[in-house]
């Protein structure tokens, strides 16, 4: 690969999806290093990847359970650089709570856990936008930690309809169960409001949830950013994509499927404005739309973690891993040190190539698409040549068929709404 392995570096990352192997690659991508994914069912993509080891953990592990797991693989790598990572948000609430005790075995490159409640409670979230003139949806805050009560009733909602419905924070939405859940609530009408309100007080919901005004246009108005920030409070990493492509499956709306990397040094700065005003540490990555209506970049919020699709980072010249592990691992850069920014443009895509073709309506943007593909840069984060077992493969091969179920089943053509 090019570069020497740095033979005393330990990465463990918690969780099994897409988002962890894309950690994983970086890693192996930059230090040539492999990593220990601790999960409880991780996917075929690291169970049989080459560059993982996979420490099982029990199912509905609670704290003490995954605590005690991390420091069974602190012990039985002595003497060893280890960094803990994580791409969810109640895996970064997990870190953040035991950092003292996580911390004297880890590197942890996560804000401490008063700032992941600030920066993760949308409706704080909004506030700090507001006070840096950073726009952001018209919300309604809606309280429900009285709902039990029989009397509650939910505050009046005066936007107008349809309308976008979420909860405040990931990791209290994370904790309840109910039949229809969805990530994501877009309501035509108030009846819908009234059956989503009762549904969260049925399931035992007792946070914030927001209800949104509707900023128009489709995926492709969607912006990803990624950042890190040091120990010293510098943002050393910058990166940014344009969205084509969104997962529309009930549980997953709003997670990129293929994007294409693009400066916006707009967006940039205000996302280092917002990261300033915070004291915030570690990665983050921010969810942005631009509204047709007025050009205005509309920031969403920012999600205490790297972000399930970070390696459109490393496929653009600007691997996040390796800011962060001269940081906390090699100790902090000088203060000259340059930022990393993302500078290649690359076509980053986990959906074949005729259905991401068939989605994207711009004229204009479907011939930059075609023209990467047709110049051979266009990466999947799953397809790597360090890989050699032919099942896991195939497994990938097949989950990317099977994205034309998906698509047919959940958004069979393209709209003017994303999230």
């Amino acid at each position: 690969m090019g570069i020497p392995a740095m033979q005393s570096l330990v990465p463990v990352i918690l969780g099994g999806d897409i988002g962890v192997y894309a950690i994983g690659r970086s890693f192996h991508e930059a230090f040539g290093v492999r990593s220990v994914c601790v999960a409880s069912a991780p996917t075929e993509a690291i169970s049989r990847s080459r560059i993982f080891e996979v420490e099982h953990l029990p199912s509905r592990a609670g704290d003490a359970e995954t605590l005690a797991v991390l420091e069974g693989v602190a012990a039985s790598h002595p003497g060893r650089d280890l960094v803990l990572m994580a791409n969810h948000d109640v895996h970064s609430a997990f870190v953040a709570r035991h950092a003292q005790q996580l911390g004297e075995h880890y590197a942890l490159p996560f804000p401490d856990l008063a700032t992941i409640d600030r920066v993760t409670d949308k409706a704080h979230f909004a506030r700090v936008c507001g006070r840096l003139g950073v726009p952001t949806p018209r919300t309604v805050v809606v309280d429900m930690s009285e709902a039990e009560d029989p009397a509650w009733r939910p505050p009046e909602v005066d936007l107008p309809f349809p309308l976008v419905a979420k909860a405040a924070r990931g990791d209290a939405y994370d904790a309840v169960t109910f039949e229809g859940k969805r990530k994501i609530w877009f309501l035509e009408e108030p009846s819908e409001l009234e059956a989503l309100w009762g549904a969260l007080r049925r399931a035992g919901f007792r946070d914030t949830f927001l209800v949104q005004e509707l900023i128009p246009g489709d995926n492709t108005q969607m912006r990803s950013i990624t950042a890190y920030v040091d120990s010293r409070g510098r943002a050393t990493l910058i990166g940014s994509a344009r969205v084509l492509l969104e997962d529309h499956a009930p549980t997953m709306i709003g997670n990129p499927v293929a994007m294409i990397t693009e400066p916006f040094p707009q967006l940039w700065e205000d996302a280092r404005r917002i990261l300033a005003s915070t004291g915030y540490r570690g990665f983050a990555n921010f969810d942005v739309k631009i509204d047709p209506r007025d050009g205005r970049a509309v920031f969403f919020e920012v999600n205490p973690r790297i972000g399930r699709n970070n390696w459109y980072m490393t496929a653009a010249g600007a691997n996040p891993m390796t800011p962060m592990v001269a940081d906390l691992v090699e100790g902090p850069d000088g203060p000259d040190a340059p930022v990393r920014e993302a500078g290649e443009e690359i076509l980053y895509s986990l959906v074949p190539d005729r259905l991401l073709l068939r989605y994207v309506r711009d004229d204009a943007l479907r011939a930059r698409v075609a023209g990467l593909i047709r110049s051979g840069r266009r990466f999947d984060p799953l397809v790597y040549e360090a890989e050699t077992d032919r099942r896991r493969s195939t497994v990938i091969a097949l989950q990317k068929i099977n994205q034309y179920r998906k698509f047919r089943r959940y958004y069979p053509r393209a709209t003017d709404r994303s999230f």
